[in-house]
């Protein structure tokens, strides 16, 4: 069991990992394709702006008495653009400033004289270029065109860097949803492998319990049907299988009753119950136990106590303990059982005078089958109630504490949430 659920711990981290590596790479692609088609844009929009400040420096200058030709031509040279090249062509497509220009830039600016501006993209050895040509006229009317030209690889380098930067914290990322994942795993098996753990220690407590009546069964069959008896030896060996039975029939009962409280098959009901009719019927009820082995079961403090809770397993809660302090009571011993509601919250209180129990015992006494050196020697039991207890008192939101020493009694005390409702 426990290999699978360690390969299901594995599956669960890797589809953690897998989904998010899946959402990042979508996320990645998407951040790429946007950043690449913004910065072509960007680009495009400073081409177009670098040449529409020529115009307007050309313009200026113009203003300012500076011939056509000298405004146009001092406009280029004296603007600086980052990144960016300018040229001025004439009216004939030839270059005035710089003195060289790539091919691709002298058909754009062609293009531009006739059709008023143009937009081109070449490459260069260096890496690919974005050409804007834009025409425009002075004050001489003589046509002028201003290309821009820039290096989109330098921009593309720096859409790169940021996309560098998105898979060392996604890579991060990703280590830390995985290890988060695996933490998450870990948390979603916990409960089967609590679970398995629990149904393994049950199933071996209840075969372990079960082995020792099953045997003393066939072990007293076996002698019964060895020779030829009379009736009366026959009917005392089947009284004693019989009394084997009855002890087997009570292990199966309580073993049922703790698996259904356990698993949740049996519900806790919610309604208003009274804590000391149910005390005055298990104490009658108990008393029965009480005479025949000559204690004395006695009700003290006996207020209203009401609870909001579930009625048939409450009963069963106080006989448990009632039948418990009775069992472990000796000849002439006293067993008293209080009901109360002080400072709001309602409590029964069953106190005994019997063995006790030893101090070293007191943290074992709600596990399943557990029964102490002097009980074991006192009374014949599996050892389920208290668990059987512990689990009804938790279902209602109680708490139950056990006080004990040898040979001083044992004192069970259960308290109720205030007001008697249960908490959520």
């Amino acid at each position: 069991m426990r290999a699978p659920l360690r390969r299901l711990r594995h599956r669960l981290t890797a589809w953690y990992a897998l989904s998010f590596a899946a959402i990042l790479l979508v996320v990645g692609g998407g951040m790429y394709w946007v950043t690449s088609r913004e910065v072509e844009a960007q680009l495009t929009r400073t081409l177009h702006a670098a040449t529409n400040e020529v115009l307007r420096a050309a313009q200026i200058g113009e203003a300012d008495g500076i011939p056509s030709d000298e405004a146009a031509l001092d406009a280029v040279e004296e603007m600086e653009v980052p990144g960016s090249e300018l040229y001025l062509f004439d009216e004939r497509g030839r270059v005035v400033t710089p003195d060289t220009v790539d091919r691709e830039v002298r058909d754009a600016a062609v293009a531009a004289l006739r059709a008023g501006s143009a937009d081109r993209g070449y490459q260069r050895a260096d890496g690919e270029w974005r050409v804007h040509a834009r025409r425009f006229s002075l004050g001489n009317r003589r046509p002028y065109v201003a290309v821009a030209v820039a290096d989109l690889g330098q921009i593309e380098a720096q859409s790169l860097r940021l996309i560098e930067t998105f898979v060392v914290g996604a890579f991060a990322a990703l280590v830390l949803v995985a290890i988060v994942g695996h933490y998450l795993a870990e948390l979603s098996v916990r409960p089967v492998e609590e679970t398995y753990e629990h149904m393994r220690r049950f199933t071996a407590d209840a075969a372990h319990e079960l082995r020792t009546p099953v045997s003393v069964l066939r072990v007293r069959a076996e002698v019964a049907v060895q020779r030829e008896r009379t009736s009366d030896e026959y009917r005392a060996a089947l009284e004693d299988i019989g009394r084997e039975a009855e002890v087997m029939g009570r292990i199966v009962d309580d073993l049922l009753i703790l698996a259904r409280v356990e698993s949740g098959v049996r519900a806790v009901a919610a309604e208003p119950v009274y804590l000391d009719d149910l005390v005055s019927d298990a104490a009658a009820a108990a008393g029965v136990l009480a005479e025949t082995r000559r204690v004395r079961l006695t009700v003290g403090d006996f207020d209203e106590a009401r609870v909001t809770g579930d009625a048939p397993l409450l009963r069963q809660l106080l006989m448990i303990l009632l039948q418990n302090a009775v069992k472990y009571t000796g000849e002439g011993g006293e067993v008293t059982v209080d009901v109360h509601s002080r400072n709001g919250s309602p409590t029964v209180v069953v106190a005994d005078t019997g063995i006790g129990i030893d101090g070293a015992e007191l943290p074992h006494v709600f596990e399943r089958f557990y029964r102490g050196e002097q009980a074991r020697g006192v009374t014949e039991g599996a050892g389920l109630g208290l668990s059987i207890a512990r689990r009804i008192v938790a279902g209602h939101g109680a708490r139950i504490d056990v006080r004990s020493a040898p040979g001083r009694g044992t004192r069970v005390t259960v308290v109720f949430p205030p007001g008697g409702v249960r908490s959520a």
